[in-house]
């Protein structure tokens, strides 16, 4: 198991673009991806739990990895999430 803490800098927090974003690059991987805010965890393959986390701008997080390819895994969410999540 992986870990790594990011924060969200977009404007408009976790909505439902950038979520299908973070889902879409989630799902490329066989290893079972989380993430955790100050008070819930969310499955990142899932859009209702990203956005269910109601994860807002500058909020941080702490993305889970574990599997096969977790390392993998965690370096794209990371990745991903300071790329602008396609914003």
């Amino acid at each position: 198991m992986v870990r790594a803490k990011v924060v969200i800098r977009n404007l408009t927090g976790l909505h439902l673009r950038p979520a299908g974003v973070l889902c879409n690059k989630a799902i490329l991987y066989k290893s079972r991806i989380q993430f955790q805010t100050s008070s819930t965890t969310a499955n990142a393959k899932s859009v209702l739990s990203v956005l269910g986390a109601c994860v807002k701008n500058g909020d941080e997080i702490e993305f889970i990895c574990e599997g096969e390819d977790e390392q993998e895994a965690l370096d794209s969410m990371i990745r991903v999430v300071e790329d602008g999540l396609g914003e």
